[in-house]
């Protein structure tokens, strides 16, 4: 099942590694390899990319992160293509990107010598931007008409468990899921909290929107690092967190509930 119906699709720049994801799920289908390997090979990719940047092999570094990205979207498809969703899954995804954009912009901060606190600073600012992203999009797939409503909109309680994983596997990654998300969720809930409620979010929106994707996010520091732009890289996400109130005061100006 696609994530979203034809009439809702839209270009989403932080899905740029899509085909390819597409492409291995469908190498992948009949084989043994579960959405959870793929899952576990995207965060190992991650932490090559992180190898790479403290041994100042930025092109190198910027590879294995592209490819974290493409990898990344595969697991998910695999899912779709085997019919086998798992919110064990998800959450785990969920957690590897969360530790893996710590370590990938604390890696960053020891390189370039960059104030840490700052560092914290990009840190809570790229997930906020994630959250947005994450948050609209969610609101867009409930909205849409034979699209995937696996994912909430507010992830209040840990949900049931599907065939194939256990209710005490689902709870356990949950509870870690809100441990570190669940702040985030509040933030952006908080500042835009009648999103929910719209009838529609269209297709220029959600595209403007993916500028905070995940993906893009991570786009964004491949192409910075072998440019030599590494020390740039923290003060940019700091001032590009800004646009987080932009994109609300659209939403909430254009799309009034």
């Amino acid at each position: 099942m696609s994530k979203l119906a034809a009439q809702d699709k839209f270009l989403d720049l932080s899905d740029y590694g899509r085909p390819i994801g597409t492409f291995i799920a469908n190498q992948l289908k009949n084989t043994r390899f579960t959405p959870i390997h793929v899952t576990l090979v995207f965060g190992v990719c991650g932490l090559i990319a992180i190898y790479f940047i403290l041994q100042n092999q930025y092109l190198l570094a910027a590879i294995f992160i592209v490819l974290k990205s493409i990898i990344d979207a595969a697991d998910g498809e695999l899912a779709r293509i085997k019919k086998t969703p798992s919110y064990t899954g998800r959450y785990l995804d969920s957690v590897f990107d969360i530790i893996l954009n710590f370590l990938f912009l604390m890696t960053i901060c020891y390189v370039s010598k960059t104030n840490i606190w700052f560092a914290f600073l990009a840190f809570i600012g790229i997930q906020l931007q994630g959250t947005l992203y994450n948050y609209y999009y969610v609101i867009l797939r409930n909205l849409s008409v034979g699209g995937d409503k696996t994912s909430k909109i507010f992830e209040d309680e840990s949900p049931r468990a599907l065939p194939g994983e256990t209710q005490k596997s689902v709870d356990i990654l949950f509870q870690i899921y809100t441990i570190f998300y669940g702040a985030f969720d509040k933030i952006i809930h908080t500042l835009d909290k009648d999103a929910y409620k719209v009838k529609t979010l269209p297709n220029w929106f959600m595209t403007l929107v993916s500028i905070y994707g995940l993906g893009f996010q991570l786009l964004i520091i491949a192409i910075m690092l072998p440019l030599n732009l590494i020390e740039y890289i923290i003060p940019l996400f700091i001032i590009y967190t800004s646009l987080i109130f932009v994109l609300i005061g659209i939403r909430k100006t254009v799309f009034r509930v």
